[in-house]
């Protein structure tokens, strides 16, 4: 008989006793954005951006497609929250009540073991970041955004939202308005980053939008693998999440972006996520989105250069009382370019996974190749599952494939399962496990065991 595991996933519902240094009103105005830009010290184009981006956001309306976003008041939600604690290199002197939240999140232990360095967001602003000192000496450049802009403006202004302009939508307004903490990442050309990266973010208020901006540029020839942690304690107040990520990939550079969302059921996931590829580049998205009560999210990237490829695999877990929109986004623009979508989606309890994707090949980008696979697997009969890809070829000189299947657990599969002496729980687990497993088997070790672990507890918690 299979031993029941026994998840504990009261660390993802720690809430840390961290003290607040400013709060800022609910809401948005002109005069918030400049007292947050002062005390950022933040150059004379930087505001700028700030209140051009206010002035769109109050102009532009909510998005028309989607989830139901109604019931977010953005004029109840504080835009706004910096800890009374300041950003440190060194573990040690990280605040007590702040390391007990990251301790409990594995965060120290992880850098230790296999990654080659670590941020850390608490609310709007980083209070850890680190790198290993032989990849500074290399010329890579990781620090947290404000340190960015204020060191390197030059850099950070020729590549700040110029993938995702402010017009983009009302939620990209609403982030170059207001955004807070996030990462900046260079690698010089040839710099082939041999362990992954972090980033993790973390909520602990309730009521509060968190904006961080992640700007990842890989010149020519260089290699990365970045790995992006969310995660908040659960509220009875709806929490808003809006970041924004940007990524470069240059002539034959290679990015990996892996996602672990994990938001709690109060939180709106409003996530813009975008790359653009060059000559030989290749981007690869890797998610696994577990957590929020409503999410929109659509990775997408541009294939510009001769021969650029992408690579989008997802794992969607919508339970009861979410609502999960997501689906990736892939622009053909160039010869000889290609790229490969692998969505899956499980519901369970009523909840409602829908994948959203969009695959366009210009007349230009002759030669190239495409596949978009869709899986959904319904555990019960109240969920819902649709996928609508959007596929637009402007040539006939290129190769396109798509498949979509949408399906429910069989009960004779459960069946015989318990018949092996499993309960039901263990039974839907295992066949979850298998169905999502192409997609885990592309994370590092000890996140495809804690993605394996999150959903199993999720399943767990539906089926009681």
């Amino acid at each position: 008989m299979m031993e029941r595991l026994i998840i504990d996933d009261s660390r993802f519902n720690f809430v840390p006793k961290v003290k607040t240094a400013y709060k800022a009103p609910p809401g948005l105005d002109e005069k918030l954005i400049m007292e947050i830009s002062r005390a950022k010290d933040e150059p004379e184009w930087m505001l700028k951006h700030r209140l051009e981006s206010l002035k769109v956001f109050n102009e532009w309306h909510n998005p028309r497609f989607g989830v139901d976003i109604s019931g977010l008041d953005l004029g109840k939600i504080v835009s706004y929250i910096k800890p009374d604690a300041k950003k440190s290199t060194s573990w040690e002197e990280v605040p007590e009540e702040v390391k007990e939240a990251f301790d409990k999140l594995g965060i120290p232990e992880a850098e230790r073991k296999y990654l080659s360095g670590v941020g850390a967001q608490l609310d709007s602003e980083i209070v850890y970041q680190n790198m290993k000192k032989e990849l500074e000496k290399m010329g890579v450049i990781f620090l947290d955004m404000e340190s960015a802009v204020r060191e390197y403006p030059d850099l950070v202004k020729k590549y700040f939202m110029k993938l995702v302009p402010i017009t983009d939508h009302k939620f990209a307004a609403l982030h170059g308005a207001i955004w807070s903490g996030g990462t900046f990442l260079y690698v010089p050309a040839g710099v082939k980053i041999p362990m992954p990266l972090q980033a993790y973010f973390l909520m602990s208020n309730p009521g509060m939008g968190q904006f961080e901006h992640t700007i990842i540029v890989a010149e020519e020839g260089s290699e990365v693998t970045f790995i992006e942690g969310c995660s908040a304690p659960r509220y009875n107040i709806i929490n808003l999440h809006a970041g924004m990520v940007e990524i470069y990939v240059k002539k034959g550079a290679k990015v990996k972006y892996l996602t672990i969302q994990n938001w709690s059921k109060n939180t709106y996931n409003l996530n813009t996520k975008r790359s653009i590829v060059d000559e030989e580049g290749s981007m690869t998205w890797v998610s696994g989105s577990l957590g929020s009560q409503k999410t929109m999210l659509y990775p997408m990237t541009i294939l510009k250069g001769k021969g650029a490829r992408a690579e989008s695999m997802s794992i969607t877990y919508a339970g009861p009382g979410q609502h999960i929109d997501t689906g990736s986004k892939i622009v053909h623009l160039a010869p000889y370019t290609s790229s490969i979508v692998s969505a899956k989606s499980i519901s369970l309890g009523g909840g409602w996974a829908f994948y959203r994707g969009l695959l366009k090949i210009t007349k230009e980008a002759v030669k190239s190749k495409a596949s978009v696979e869709c899986a959904a697997l319904m555990l019960d009969n109240r969920s819902k599952s649709d996928t609508v890809p959007i596929i637009e070829v402007e040539t006939d000189r290129a190769d396109v494939g798509h498949e979509a299947r949408i399906g429910r657990i069989g009960e004779d599969q459960i069946f015989y399962l318990m018949s092996r002496g499993l309960s039901e729980q263990e039974a839907k687990a295992m066949i979850v496990k298998g169905f999502v497993e192409p997609v885990v088997k592309e994370l590092p070790f000890e996140y495809a065991v804690e993605l394996n672990k999150l959903l199993e507890l999720e399943i767990e918690k539906s089926i009681g």
